[in-house]
């Protein structure tokens, strides 16, 4: 199998972020990806209003597209996240994923919501989006029936996810993000690096780039991480198509030689608070 990550500078226009969309997904297949996953939010990025009024629904324009394509060009796509209108005034955070029949797999919206100040910047991602609450897996459509793990950009700091997610059994966790520029440059491979090892899983995680509407910057430097916790691909300060090859025989045999999910003790890990 091989994986493409797709890094944009998306922006609240919808149609100049499906034009790179398209061209990049288009990219990582002619490059061999059948798995491309797109990044957080993007169909539109911005303020709050932005988002709102760029918001779909799944039968919009934007998961439309990525049904199509994928139909078309016989892969897998994640469809990183859009803001999707789940009611008149309510929107979540929610990623697709799109099997190569062009039929929708499995949908997740965001369970960790953005709520933080970065540099003086505050990002209130509650103020636009309702959280979700279900953990996903989806079966990717080769020939091994791949378990795959669906988060989305904050959640990269809730490592219960991650295990969860493990445990299922998902041998590759996408995590589209907009990671923004001092996290990127601080604690973004760090935090992909860890959860790939401490799960044995493939990661594959495609940024956001560059400045967005309303002065928030996204830090790219996509990445593809092995089980191992090594890079096998990051992608350089632009837009950009990135892939590498996934063999799923390594995480099997990392697991074989260093059974650390085997080996977990949950009766041992309950404690008062804990929740």
């Amino acid at each position: 199998m091989r994986a493409g990550a797709i890094q944009m500078n998306a922006s609240d226009d919808f149609a100049r972020n499906l034009e790179t969309a398209d061209r990049l997904v288009r990219e990582a297949t002619s490059l061999g990806a059948d798995l491309v996953v797109l990044p957080e939010m993007w169909s539109v990025i911005g303020p709050r209003g932005l988002m709102q009024a760029g918001a779909q629904t799944l039968e919009g324009e934007a998961i439309g597209w990525a049904r199509a394509t994928a139909a078309e060009l016989g892969i897998d796509l994640v469809a990183g996240s859009i803001v999707e209108r789940t009611a008149p005034d309510r929107c979540a955070n929610t990623s697709v994923h799109v099997g190569r029949d062009g039929e929708m797999r499995a949908l997740y919206r965001k369970i960790h919501l953005f709520d933080v100040e970065i540099d003086g910047m505050v990002h209130a991602e509650s103020s636009t989006f309702d959280s979700g609450s279900e953990i996903v897996t989806t079966t990717l459509g080769d020939e091994s029936s791949t378990t795959l793990g669906m988060t989305i950009c904050f959640d990269l700091r809730f490592p219960e996810l991650y295990r969860i997610l493990a445990v299922r059994g998902s041998e590759i966790v996408t995590v589209p993000s907009a990671f923004t520029l001092p996290t990127t440059r601080d604690h973004w491979e760090p935090l992909l690096r860890a959860r790939a090892i401490e799960n044995q899983c493939f990661v594959v995680a495609p940024n956001q780039i560059g400045e967005h509407p309303g002065g928030n910057r996204s830090g790219g430097r996509s990445m593809i991480v092995d089980p191992w916790g090594t890079v096998l691909a990051c992608a350089p300060d632009r837009e950009a198509a990135t892939v590498a090859d996934i063999d799923l025989s390594r995480a099997e045999a990392i697991r074989a030689r260093l059974p650390t999910l085997a080996r977990r003790r949950p009766e041992s890990y309950d404690w008062e608070g804990a929740a």
